[in-house]
């Protein structure tokens, strides 16, 4: 049965690295129907709105969409679409995969471990007021809830039983945030008395990222609350060669919106050097939670082959090749598969 599945292209490279993926999507022949919509930049400039009403109508009507990376201005203009989506959609656990790749320059030849990020709370939220009128004192809101840990705490240990995953480590603060990251920890606890046979492990949150720079193979499944979540999936990231390689996707109980966690680097734009690595293995992901296993295994194969060649796979990962060159090898070794 044919999928429809939202396409929301994205700024900058975003149409480049889009256009790679249905390629590639169309020589595997993925049984997907793309239904294009458009967020970000653009639709601000055409519509005065990064996220159109009609965009987040598309989602909720076909429940899957891929995203390209979305340009957020850097301390004023439009609110973030990537957190309005999150928000809207109540898309509460981000979950960015990160493991050493074939040619790929990284840290660790062996990193294998996923991050679950709880989406819709905590100070990533924006909650910001001025406290007075020379507007030089600002005061922020974070925000824990039983029922938004308990999902993402239990989120992240069905995962690790999906995938025969043996820890999960819960990150916090609650050496000195005790009453909120203390709350976190404590529903964590108590949850992980429900999965016997996955190992559970608390770390402060400081502590976590030393140890993932030091031996990141102690990690299996990762579990914080969103700004923790943010920053550790970015140092994450960084162990397997930066998040031009690091899928992700943001997933509730109705829907499921998938993206490359890069951004939208305008300023190669249209100059064939994008690497679409990211948002392909994102689309991955999504051919997983779709229950597309097959092709999954036959893109991701070919992918890793792909990389793996110095003359295909893109500059920014020291090959010689462009975005057509990785594309075109990777659907290559799909015919001939």
């Amino acid at each position: 049965m044919t999928r429809n599945i939202v396409l929301l292209p994205g700024d900058g490279i975003g149409p480049e690295i889009t256009s790679s993926v249905q390629q590639i999507f169309s020589e595997a022949r993925v049984p997907i129907n793309w239904i294009e919509g458009f967020a970000g930049a653009e639709a601000f400039e055409k519509t005065g709105n990064p996220l159109p009403e009609d965009t987040i109508n598309l989602i909720k009507e076909h429940g899957v969409a891929l995203k390209g990376p979305l340009t957020t201005p850097v301390g004023k203009g439009f609110k973030s679409a990537n957190v309005t989506l999150r928000q809207v959609l109540n898309l509460y656990s981000n979950v960015r995969p990160v493991q050493s790749l074939p040619g790929v320059k990284n840290v660790y030849p062996d990193v294998d471990l996923v991050t679950f990020r709880e989406n819709t709370e905590g100070l990533y939220i924006g909650q910001e007021r001025f406290v007075n009128g020379d507007r030089d004192h600002v005061e922020l809101v974070g925000v824990i809830t039983r029922k938004a840990s308990e999902r993402i705490v239990k989120a992240a240990f069905e995962y690790a039983r999906k995938f025969n995953l043996k820890k999960v480590t819960l990150g916090h603060k609650a050496n000195i945030l005790k009453e909120s990251t203390g709350l976190f920890l404590r529903i964590g606890e108590q949850i992980a008395k429900d999965y016997p046979e996955i190992e559970f492990q608390d770390m402060i949150i400081d502590n976590m990222a030393m140890q993932l720079v030091m031996r990141p193979q102690q990690f299996d499944v990762i579990v914080t609350t969103n700004l923790f979540g943010d920053i550790i999936s970015d140092l994450a990231s960084g162990l397997v060669g930066g998040l031009g390689v690091t899928p992700g996707a943001n997933i509730g109980d109705d829907y499921a919106v998938f993206e490359a966690v890069h951004g939208s680097a305008p300023d190669i734009a249209g100059q064939g050097k994008a690497n679409p690595t990211a948002l392909l293995f994102s689309a991955l992901m999504m051919l997983r939670h779709l229950g597309l296993d097959d092709h999954y295994t036959l893109i991701r194969e070919s992918s890793l082959k792909a990389l793996a060649d110095p003359e295909v796979r893109t500059a920014d990962l020291g090959g010689k090749g462009s975005t057509k060159s990785f594309t075109d090898a990777i659907c290559k070794t799909i015919r001939e598969s």
